[in-house]
């Protein structure tokens, strides 16, 4: 783990003390934990609404046929083959 230090101004830190205190953090440290998990959340679910964008944008969608479904199949075998090979 690493320790970093942080200074903010008093107005910062009797907000953050008021969250703690009401948002049942145990320490300045958790709350802190806590807003970066939120942002890290943020930042995953814009991605993914993106490349949700990104695939609705891409054209129709066309049905998976059977020789979709077989050569995903074969690539997945071969691929398990691979990294398990000499187990």
């Amino acid at each position: 783990m690493t320790t970093v230090n942080v200074s903010m101004p008093d107005e910062m830190m009797a907000f953050v003390k008021k969250q703690i205190a009401e948002g049942g953090y145990e320490s300045p440290d958790a709350y802190l934990r806590a807003l970066v998990k939120e942002a890290q959340a943020r930042r995953a679910k814009q991605s993914l609404e993106a490349k949700l964008l990104e695939a609705l944008d891409s054209g129709p969608a066309t049905p998976m046929t059977r020789e979709d479904w077989d050569s995903i199949e074969r690539e997945a075998v071969e691929r398990w083959n691979r990294e398990n090979a000499g187990r």
